[in-house]
């Protein structure tokens, strides 16, 4: 299976975020989402997983810096987003979701206007 590479940021659509994640303390994944002027509905979330950090401080305490999902779209297409709760300054810190890869493109997404 080919996996394509990526990270690029997504544009999650409004009113579509997971509120029982959200309400785990988890960030809600988004059921639909804009990419490359595309739209993609997630079908079915197949994995997820976080990442674990060191305190930048040195206190030996650890944190959750990223929440990963490997997903199936609607169009067949398996993608492989996350979400990085810990970010920088800047005009990406607004960025928090990502697509990190692709490994199955089947997409049929009907391209939008922006």
């Amino acid at each position: 299976m080919s996996v394509s590479f990526v990270s690029e940021p997504i544009t999650p659509l409004d009113q579509s975020f997971d509120p029982a994640g959200m309400a785990r303390g988890e960030p809600g994944l988004p059921h639909q989402f804009r990419w490359r002027k595309k739209e993609f509905t997630v079908s079915r979330i197949l994995e997820q997983g976080k990442d674990h950090g060191n305190c930048a401080h040195g206190s030996g305490e650890r944190y959750v810096r990223r929440h990963s999902y490997r997903v199936e779209t609607l169009d067949g297409s398996i993608v492989n987003l996350y979400f990085q709760r810990s970010f920088g300054r800047g005009k990406k810190s607004a960025m928090r979701w990502w697509i990190q890869s692709i490994e199955r493109d089947c997409s049929t997404a009907v391209p939008v206007a922006d």
